[in-house]
């Protein structure tokens, strides 16, 4: 990269914000100025980027003058509203929200797997970040698809409660302090406890009897990996870990796949790192996820009831490479070639 550049945050203060504000800094991006804003709450508060403060600004349509970057991760409303006005005054969007992930004039981008699509966000000034369950298992299911063609994924996930924000962290340490305590836990951000509990429920049922979460997963893949023909299935599971997204992930593909072929792959292919010696009881874990912008992949077996089937266990931080690292990602990619 050959210059440097005016970046912007939205949401700023939110628990992606606040990674994305790290990431920036931890992989040395450009920065010429950094802009944080937030919402009229936020206003004034003070942030800290490569040891000095900087204000956080109240976002307004107004905000994006100079902008070359703007990375969101406010929600999809104050995306729908905001990146327009944003491309407007020509920053390129990275979107982290659902607003713009379907739209079949947004590229939606895992650097590792599509990074040429980055290409496309001429159309409309914006990029989506996918869903943070999709990014990781599609950085799994990218080199097997390459060598074997994938024709069916069925996956079921296990994912912390900091994929819906901080007060979702708070309230998980809450009730487990409660409860561990004799008191009774109360709930405000899920329908029902959290602490030692799972819910199967991410995001809102559709009529089908599906979540969005999972819909979100089964629609994503398809964009991503370019091919509507790979059929998905998803069950959305949220557990009680603070950080670190796992996922139990059964593969078919078009011809077979042995084990020492999967770990050959997978081991070589950018951002995957192969966790799997079960005799030492080596494995991927939320814990070893966490503060890491890897994909880990381990318990890698053949499904013995199919021809041509795998079974893997994929884990990775969704703050990280779930949310704010792929989006930072996908801003390098912009910087270097295209901006």
């Amino acid at each position: 990269m050959s210059r440097n550049f005016n970046v912007a945050v939205v949401g700023a203060t939110g628990a992606v914000g606040n990674e994305m504000i790290r990431i920036l800094e931890e992989r040395d991006f450009p920065v010429q100025e950094l802009r944080l804003l937030a919402s009229e709450r936020s206003e004034g508060k003070l942030l800290d980027f490569k040891g000095k403060p900087v204000v956080v600004q109240k976002l307004t349509k107004d905000s994006f003058q100079g902008i070359d970057i703007a990375l969101f991760s406010a929600g999809g409303g104050r995306s729908l509203e905001f990146c327009p006005a944003a491309a407007a005054s020509g920053a390129v969007c990275v979107d982290n929200s659902s607003a713009w992930r379907m739209d079949p004039e947004v590229p939606l981008v895992v650097p590792e797997v599509n990074p040429d699509d980055v290409a496309k966000y001429t159309k409309k000034g914006i990029i989506a970040n996918p869903n943070c369950s999709t990014i990781q298992m599609v950085i799994a299911l990218k080199p097997l698809h390459d060598f074997a063609g994938i024709k069916r994924v069925v996956v079921s996930t296990y994912q912390a409660v900091s994929g819906s924000g901080q007060k979702a962290i708070d309230e998980l340490r809450i009730q487990t302090g409660e409860l561990l305590n004799g008191r009774p836990a109360k709930n405000e951000v899920y329908p029902h406890q959290i602490a030692f509990n799972c819910l199967p429920h991410i995001d809102v049922f559709l009529d089908n009897g599906y979540t969005k979460e999972e819909i979100k997963m089964v629609n994503e893949t398809k964009k991503i990996m370019g091919d509507d023909n790979i059929q998905v299935t998803a069950t959305t599971v949220r557990v009680p870990v603070f950080f670190g997204h796992s996922e139990s992930v059964n593969v078919e593909t078009g011809k077979k796949i042995s084990v020492e072929k999967a770990r050959e792959l997978l081991s070589s292919f950018p951002g995957l790192k192969v966790l799997d010696d079960p005799s030492a009881n080596v494995y991927p874990m939320p814990i070893d996820a966490a503060g890491q912008d890897l994909t880990y992949v381990g318990r890698i077996r053949e499904d013995e009831t199919i021809e041509n089937g795998l079974n893997l266990w994929v884990v990775a931080d969704n703050l990280r490479k779930g949310a704010a690292t792929n989006a930072v990602q996908i801003a390098e990619i912009l910087a270097e070639k295209y901006l």
